[in-house]
């Protein structure tokens, strides 16, 4: 399973794949069953993840017990919630997940140990943080057609494991008109197929 974490290490460093094998050697890896909660709304985060398999949503629910879903995490996609206060966010498996689990609380310790892994690590973040901004600014920019369809182009196989109601509250809308933008989308890929 780790062999997902070196591919994805091997785009943010110049180390050979045994290099890459050695560093990733103390790494833990766990499993979680579907509809764990990572970390719960309130709580401070001491953990970070990489998905090697499974998803994981990133919500909160508001004041009058809604649940607004603001992110999926996949297959290598890193999940982290940086706050030393309590998260906005909880962070729940939508399925049975293998993740690579990192400790908050001693990342410097690991990072002394190993410097090539904070250059990477930064590397990572920096990329990560470039991917998210340009999403929001695509997301508070578009229609919720658009938004479908971005997801559709970039995503697709979120439409197939994720509830529509989650889907839904992700691209800011209600449940049915995710339905009816659904069916338009699907009535117009008919019509150019033809």
């Amino acid at each position: 399973m780790k062999e997902v974490l070196i591919q994805y290490m091997k785009r943010f460093s110049d180390l050979s794949e045994p290099e890459l094998m050695k560093l990733t050697e103390d790494i833990p890896v766990a499993v979680f069953k579907k509809g764990t909660i990572l970390l719960s709304q309130g709580d401070v985060p001491d953990k970070c993840y990489f998905i090697l398999k499974g998803c994981v949503r990133q919500f909160a629910v508001d004041e009058n017990g809604n649940e607004h879903t603001y992110q999926f995490y996949t297959e290598e996609q890193s999940v982290t919630i940086f706050s030393e206060q309590a998260s906005q966010y909880s962070l729940g498996c939508l399925e049975d997940c293998t993740l690579i689990v990192g400790d908050l609380t001693t990342e410097q310790e690991a990072y002394d140990m190993n410097p090539v892994l904070e250059t990477m690590t930064r590397k990572m973040v920096f990329e990560d943080m470039g991917t998210m901004r340009d999403e929001f600014s695509s997301f508070t920019s578009s229609t919720p057609e658009e938004r479908y369809q971005a997801l559709m182009d970039k995503r697709p196989e979120l439409i197939e494991r994720v509830p529509q109601y989650q889907l839904a509250s992700y691209l800011g809308i209600k449940p049915e008109s995710l339905s009816r933008i659904k069916k338009r989308a699907a009535a117009t890929h008919l019509r150019i197929v033809d």
